[in-house]
């Protein structure tokens, strides 16, 4: 008679439940087609591939995840999400995993990442879309990026950028809202 060998998986569907209680996303439905990975831009900067994140929660494997890079790199470009043939909402996913990794208070491994990301929600939250002069700034004050370049006389090619940005037309001076800035602060609540 064999031993149970102490470490064995043990699937549990706890985070797969708890993804669908609060997103109605079911990662059930995923049968490893590999899509979202084949199509993702960031699969070259992570250690888990978006198909990988997906049966990992299936299986209920909450710390790897949670404790993994990949959430924090992901854009939510939604490129997986768009190539999904079960149209599984694979950024809404990562989404819900960033927001899981800070509720349990788990160190992010790339806190820049997290810097931009939350930068980025405020930035919505603030007038409903974002305002990339606006979210360059607070991200370059909160990341410390901004001392660090004033310090080491190195804003030039930011600087750089940022006009020739402007002269194209891709950075405006003012920021556009939207109608219903109260629709988005309920949505992300």
């Amino acid at each position: 008679m064999e031993h149970a060998d102490p470490t064995r998986l043990k699937p549990s569907r706890t985070l797969a439940e708890s993804l669908y209680d609060a997103t109605g996303i079911n990662v059930a439905d995923c049968f490893q087609c590999r899509k979202c990975t084949n199509g993702c831009p960031a699969t070259f900067a992570m250690d888990i591939f978006p198909d990988q994140i997906i049966r990992l929660l299936q299986l209920g494997q909450e710390q790897r995840i949670l404790n993994c890079s990949t959430i924090w790199i992901c854009s939510a470009c939604e490129t997986c999400t768009t190539r999904c043939p079960n149209g599984i909402d694979i950024a809404g996913v990562m989404d819900f995993l960033k927001e899981r990794a800070v509720k349990a208070g788990i160190k992010i491994p790339q806190s820049r990442v997290y810097t931009f990301h939350s930068s980025f929600l405020n930035d919505i939250r603030r007038r409903g879309r974002v305002f990339e002069g606006r979210l360059m700034l607070e991200y370059m004050i909160r990341s410390g990026e901004m001392t660090r370049k004033l310090l080491q006389n190195d804003m030039g090619p930011d600087m750089s950028m940022g006009w020739n940005m402007f002269k194209k037309g891709r950075m405006p001076l003012l920021p556009k809202g939207i109608k219903d800035k109260q629709e988005i602060k309920k949505i992300l609540s």
